[in-house]
């Protein structure tokens, strides 16, 4: 399911929630001054465990999110220093670089599509045979100096890196927010929205109030969901900081 179904379900059931109670008519025995209190702390209880929820989830999901943005800028600079250093090695490496230019910009189409609408391929596996070719053309280089030596060492370090980090983004990405938790969390809200209604008399301002209640909580929700997934959705990581290493990977 997308995320705007998602949000937009979140919206019904509170909706539909604040609805039921405002409908429902109460015996007069029900809504006495007890009664009303107890009703809102029970409701103030519940109000109390959603916003934690809801505030948890939220600042779990934007570090999900700022972390697979950092490991990508981090990523995308071993790539460049990497290019480097093969660079540094001579010209024996001009076929490595092509390799490793070749594999990044496939890489980048998968994940950045250039059409708009294809959804991108996260799977790390499709790109392995050129690694691997990567690799064994590393591996079968012969330094001649002190300073080839150096660079096939440091070149060496970073592509281990570099397969170390992009196994872990591709893991990371796995940690989706549990739908349980979601299901519980849509509970305590329309539970709130039923409480709201159910000692309100209906009116123009109190259905706005209410509507905007419930856009407000479908919204963090469409938020979470959306942070969660940081390569596709409207709220999708930039490809500027691949597209700046491609650049500096010129022959």
């Amino acid at each position: 399911m997308s995320q705007i179904a998602v949000a937009c379900l979140v919206f019904v059931c509170c909706i539909a929630a604040a609805l039921t109670g405002l409908l429902i008519k109460l015996p007069g025995r029900h809504i006495d001054g007890d009664s009303k209190e107890t009703v809102r702390l029970v409701m103030g209880l519940i109000a109390t465990m959603a916003a934690l929820v809801l505030g948890l989830l939220i600042g779990s999901a934007n570090s999900s999110y700022d972390t697979q943005a950092a490991e990508l800028q981090q990523m995308c600079a071993d790539v460049a220093q990497l290019d480097r250093m093969l660079v540094l090695y001579g010209p024996e490496t001009r076929d490595i670089r092509d390799i490793l230019r070749q594999a990044v910009t496939v890489a980048h189409e998968r994940i950045w599509p250039s059409e708009g609408n294809a959804p991108p391929n996260l799977d790390p596996s499709l790109g392995q045979k050129q690694i691997d070719l990567f690799y064994a053309k590393l591996q079968s280089l012969a330094p001649k100096s002190d300073a080839q030596t150096r660079a096939q060492n440091t070149a060496w370090q970073l592509a281990s890196t570099l397969t170390q980090v992009r196994m872990l983004m591709y893991e990371q990405l796995g940690q989706s927010v549990s739908w349980y938790l979601l299901a519980v969390l849509t509970f305590w809200v329309s539970v709130l929205f039923l409480g709201f209604g159910l000692f309100a008399r209906c009116h123009v301002t109190l259905l706005i109030t209410l509507g905007v209640g419930a856009i407000s909580v479908a919204g963090a929700v469409f938020l979470i969901l959306e942070l969660t997934q940081p390569y596709s959705g409207f709220i999708r990581l930039s490809d500027a900081p691949v597209r700046s290493a491609l650049a500096s990977m010129n022959p």
